[in-house]
């Protein structure tokens, strides 16, 4: 599928679009970087992209594809919070030259109050949720944990720490941006906690700790798996206490 793709890409006269489930951008990893090479205008539509996916287990679950494909030159990955970034996320992809990977989830997920905000994908990241002055810790989630960060933040909020929330559906986006704004989204100083239901390897780049997945995961209902890796509110806003605190990370 993804060999056929670029071949209708570099043909011309359509926009090749291809999906299936995250795990399995494995067995397409060769024409994905083929894809990225030549410029191909293509959007590979991966979904189950977590082990909120569920009962299939350890087999079907993605640990570290995200920054897998995140590592590839060439290739934009995007894992949209919602129904408003994945639109946005669609308008890019459409639109930009060159290869776009979409990361989406099985879950339901909650729209989030300010996605809808035109123009937010495209920045990569940006504060979806700030505090009331300087912030105390820096929540930045993607795709289906950008939500458990906002509830989260509620916690934190309620406990006297300023709580900044950032969503980051895109690092290639972000890190097209101009240094000002990139720091004006992580301010320097100020710790940052990571939240992305896969491997830990990479996030050091933005974050100081993360709760992460740097195992396989598990056979179980997505949302009994999500908790027992530690993707709920109270354990995000656990891990943060700590980070400020400077306890353990």
């Amino acid at each position: 599928m993804g060999a056929v793709m670029t071949g209708m890409a570099m043909h011309g006269g359509c926009l090749p679009v291809g999906g299936t489930f995250l795990i399995f951008s494995d067995y397409m990893r060769a024409a994905i970087r083929l894809a990225a090479m030549s410029r191909a205008h293509v959007v590979y539509s991966f979904s189950h992209d977590s082990v909120g996916l569920g009962e299939d287990g350890p087999t079907h679950q993605p640990i570290e594809h995200i920054m897998s494909l995140r590592a590839m030159p060439g290739l934009r990955t995007i894992r949209p919070a919602d129904a408003n970034e994945c639109a946005q996320a669609w308008e890019i992809a459409v639109n930009a030259d060159g290869p776009t990977a979409l990361l989406l989830t099985r879950q339901k997920v909650p729209v989030l109050e300010g996605t809808a905000t035109p123009g937010r994908v495209r920045k990569g990241a940006y504060v979806l949720l700030d505090a009331d002055g300087t912030p105390d810790i820096v929540l930045v989630g993607t795709g289906s944990e950008v939500h458990v960060c906002v509830e989260a933040a509620r916690l934190l909020t309620a406990d006297g720490l300023r709580t900044r929330v950032v969503s980051m559906p895109s690092w290639e986006l972000f890190a097209d941006q101009d240094p000002a704004y990139r720091q004006s989204v992580f301010p320097p100083g100020v710790p940052t906690l990571a939240v992305e239901a896969g491997c830990s390897l990479g996030w050091e780049r933005y974050a100081d700790a993360s709760v992460s997945i740097d195992t396989f995961g598990a056979s179980a209902p997505g949302a009994e798996v999500l908790a027992r890796f530690g993707f709920t509110a109270e354990n995000v806003a656990r891990r943060a206490r700590e980070l400020v605190t400077g306890g353990s990370q």
